[in-house]
């Protein structure tokens, strides 16, 4: 078994979008060095749902995207993923940020070797 590494300096950005529009998110996201992503299907509903006959709520179908960034990437990867999703547009969905105390994944000997191991990565 090898050495456990966690990671404490990281952050998850999540984006909720119109299904069929991932695409668009990941590659912003992999453009600025991200490379931890997730998507899943979700079904929801928000304000413009609601225009539905006699304003009764309809779902829809929405994608998340979910990306594991470290907190000093964070500000400049929610930027890009903003523009990339048109969030400053009705309708387009909502992207938030969610700081992690604690995160582990494999991390090869290769690049543990190289490095410099501080106090936000430990073992």
């Amino acid at each position: 078994m090898s050495e456990r590494i966690y990671l404490t300096d990281v952050a998850m950005i999540h984006c909720i979008i119109n299904a069929g529009t991932a695409d668009r998110i990941l590659l912003a996201a992999r453009d600025m060095g991200a490379r931890h992503a997730i998507v899943h299907h979700a079904r929801g509903w928000g304000t413009r749902e609601r225009m539905g006959a006699l304003g009764v709520a309809v779902e829809t179908d929405k994608e998340v995207v979910s990306i594991l960034v470290s907190s000093n990437q964070q500000d400049v990867v929610f930027d890009a993923l903003y523009r990339a999703g048109n969030f400053d547009t009705p309708g387009q969905g909502m992207i938030y940020i969610t700081p992690l105390e604690k995160a582990a994944t494999y991390v090869p000997k290769a690049i543990r070797d190289r490095l410099d191991l501080d106090e936000g990565i430990g073992g």
